[in-house]
Formats: C-alpha cells, structure tokens, sequence
C-alpha cells in the first residue's frame, strides 16, 4: 500500500473535521476538480485508509452524565476465553469502547451511563458476570480536555 500523499493527508483532515463537508468543498481546499478528489476519496475508502464517516455526540446532552474507564484482569490469555470475554462485551449496552491492551491489565472498556446508580446496575449485573474476570478496576471521566483531531495528529 503506498503512502498517502500531501493531498490525501490533507483530504482527511479536513473530511475528520466535518465529514459532512461538500466535495467541491474538499476539492477547492485541495486544489483538484471536483471529480479528482471524488476518486482520491474513493481510493481511500478502497485502501481501508478511510474507514467511514460519522457523528459525534454530546452525552451528557443526551442524559449520560458519567463515562467510566474500566480495566479488566482475566485469568487466563487462552485464545477462546479471550474470544469468549469479547463477545460479552459486545452485547452490554453502554460499553462505547473494548481494548485489549499491554501492560497490567488485560483489557480496557469505555462505558457511557445515565448516573452513578446506572454504573452500578450495569457492573452487578453485566461487569460482573462477564467470563474469565479476576479483577475490575473502575475510573470515572471527571472533564475531557481539548485534543487535536485524529486526522491533524496523524499528518501534520
């Protein structure tokens, strides 16, 4: 796969800060026809480059006043179990985001609930029972702090 150029770094930039953005749009911050940046963002939706487009969402707007980082110990790095942990996972509402990742823990799920009393009724009830668990281990979001988007830390 080759590497994306200056015009495809600077496509997804600006697709990152608006996907909703015209692509003549696109093609004027560019400088390519219209129907050039078309191919240019067809070739990376083929290239797996760009992955989709969506929205993002004030939850606390949308009643959802806590985002709780959980990680999870399991008792065993088997394949299966680790697959088996996964799909029930999938299947708790709430839970936004599942990685597995390095270091003391072995995954780490992004949670979003109404209020604390939620957080709970979903860790008895869900968190839990979830297979092969040794350990939960729960963070609450207190304040997102400003970030530069995806795109504009990826190609400066």
């Amino acid at each position: 796969m080759q590497e994306a150029d200056r015009i495809d770094r600077a496509i997804m930039r600006l697709l990152a800060r608006d996907a909703r953005t015209a692509v003549s749009r696109v093609a004027d911050e560019v400088g390519l026809s219209q129907s050039a940046c078309t191919r240019r963002i067809q070739a990376l939706e083929a290239s797996g480059r760009l992955k989709g487009y969506g929205a993002r969402f004030d939850h606390r707007a949308l009643g959802f006043h806590v985002t709780a980082l959980v990680d999870i110990t399991l008792s065993t790095q088997v394949e299966e179990e680790l697959a088996q942990f996964e799909r029930a996972v999938a299947e708790i509402d709430g839970v936004v985001e599942c990685m597995l990742v390095s270091g003391a823990h072995d995954y780490r799920l992004k949670i979003i609930c109404r209020d604390l009393d939620d957080y709970e009724r979903l860790h008895r009830e869900h968190l839990g029972r979830l297979p092969c668990v040794t350990t939960i281990s729960s963070s609450f979001m207190l304040r997102a702090v400003p970030t530069r988007n995806e795109a504009d830390a990826l190609f400066k």
